[in-house]
C-alpha cells in the first residue's frame, strides 16, 4: 500500500521534558494503525503534531509526499475525534454533523445528502433531530465520528475515543470502528493504552514508551514475538524467565534444555524467555519443569492458576481446574518458547 504519512526524526519537548525522541514512522493508505502505550509515553503528543495542534521542535511530517509542517490544522485533510467528543450541546445531531459542511458553504441539498449517508454509516438513522444531551455515550461517539468523516478526510485521528464507555459498549464499538474504517476507506490513527483495543482493531500496532517507539508490527507479531521485556509484559500477561541461548534452535532455562524456533543469537548468549499463560499445559508431575499449585482464580472462560517453581511464580490459563497443593509439570511446545535479547 502507498505511504500516506511519513514522520522523520520528530522530536518534541515541553519545558525540559522531552516527550518525543526522534520518531520515525510511516502510515499507509487505508491502514488502521494504533499508537499503544502507557500514559505519558508521547502517543497523544504525536497525534496532536499530525493534527497541527502542536509544532515539533525537530523533524518533519510528509502527507501524501508533501511537507505538512507549516500547514494550519484547518487546511489539512485530517480530522480528529477527541476522548470527550467536543460536540456542540446547543445543536441537534443533524446540525452537529453538518457544521463543517456549512462552513464550506455547500448547497443545502448536498449537505442533506451527505449527513444522511453518514448517519446510515454510523447506524444513527432517524436520530437527526435528537438533542445531544439525550444520547448515550456510544451514540455521542458515533455522532463525533460522523462529524469527522462527513468531510471525507484522508486521515482520521482518534484520541482514546472509547475510554469513557463501559466494558460491553467499548467491546461492541471496537468491531464497529473497524467496520467503519473498512467501509470508508480512510486511514485511521487510533491512540489507546488498552491492549485489547489495539489487538482487536489494528492492522499495525506501534508500541511506545518514554517518547520512543519500541516495536512496530501486526497484532500477531507484537503478541507472539515481543522484542523487549516491556512489550512482552505490556501486551497481555507473560511469564518471563532468564535463560541462555545455547545455539540456534536450542535454549536453556530453569536448568533444563529445550528445542525452540529462534535463531541468530550468539553461542551461550544470555537471553530472556517468554511463555504466554495460555501456551502452558499442566500435567501430573513427572519430569521437566515441576512446581506446586499455590492459587486458583476462576476468570469465567478459564482458570488462572499460579504455580510455584523454585520460588518463581508461573501464571497459567487453563479450562481445566487444579487443586492448591497439586504437584504439576509445565508442558509446552517449542513454538511456544519466545526468546528475547536482553
Amino acid at each position: 500500500m502507498k505511504k500516506l504519512i511519513e514522520i522523520k526524526g520528530l522530536s518534541k519537548s515541553f519545558d525540559d521534558n522531552l516527550v518525543l525522541k526522534s520518531i520515525d514512522l510511516y502510515i499507509r493508505e487505508n491502514e488502521f494503525i494504533t499508537l499503544l502505550g502507557p500514559s505519558g509515553c508521547g502517543k497523544t503528543t504525536l497525534l496532536r503534531v499530525l493534527a497541527g495542534f502542536e509544532v515539533a521542535d525537530e523533524g518533519t511530517v510528509l502527507f501524501d509526499g508533501a511537507y505538512l509542517d507549516d500547514t494550519p490544522p484547518h487546511q489539512r485533510q485530517i480530522n480528529t475525534v477527541f476522548q470527550k467528543y467536543a460536540l456542540f450541546p446547543h445543536l441537534n445531531v443533524y446540525h452537529n454533523i453538518a457544521f463543517g459542511l456549512k462552513l464550506k458553504k455547500l448547497p443545502k441539498d448536498e449537505i442533506d445528502r451527505l449527513v444522511k449517508e453518514v448517519l446510515k454509516l454510523v447506524k444513527l438513522e432517524g436520530f437527526e433531530h435528537r438533542n445531544i444531551k439525550t444520547l448515550s455515550g456510544g451514540q455521542q461517539q458515533r455522532v463525533a465520528i460522523a462529524r469527522a468523516v462527513v468531510n471525507k478526510p484522508k486521515l482520521l485521528l482518534l484520541d482514546e475515543p472509547l475510554a469513557a464507555l463501559d466494558l460491553k459498549l467499548r467491546q461492541d464499538m471496537q468491531y464497529e470502528l473497524k467496520e467503519m474504517q473498512q467501509a470508508l476507506g480512510i486511514t485511521f490513527v487510533f491512540v489507546t493504552h488498552d491492549q485489547e483495543e489495539a489487538l482487536t482493531m489494528s492492522d499495525t500496532v506501534v508500541v511506545m514508551r518514554d517518547g520512543e517507539i519500541l516495536q512496530i508490527g501486526t497484532p500477531e507479531d507484537i503478541y507472539n514475538e515481543p522484542k523487549t521485556r516491556f512489550v512482552a509484559s505490556f501486551i497481555g500477561e507473560s511469564n518471563i524467565i532468564p535463560g541462555t541461548m545455547l545455539r540456534d534452535y536450542r535454549v536453556k532455562f530453569e536448568g533444563l534444555e529445550f528445542d525452540c524456533v529462534d535463531k541468530g543469537f550468539n553461542l551461550n548468549e544470555a537471553i530472556e524467555v517468554v511463555l504466554r499463560p495460555e501456551d502452558i499445559e499442566l500435567k501430573p508431575a513427572t519430569d521437566g519443569i515441576v512446581g506446586t499449585v499455590t492459587d486458583i482464580i476462576f476468570k469465567g472462560v478459564h482458570y488462572e492458576i499460579i504455580v510455584d517453581v523454585k520460588g518463581k511464580e508461573y501464571i497459567i490459563h487453563s479450562t481445566d481446574a487444579q487443586r492448591v497443593g497439586d504437584k504439576v509439570s509445565l508442558v509446552f511446545e517449542k513454538e511456544d518458547i519466545h526468546v528475547m535479547r536482553l
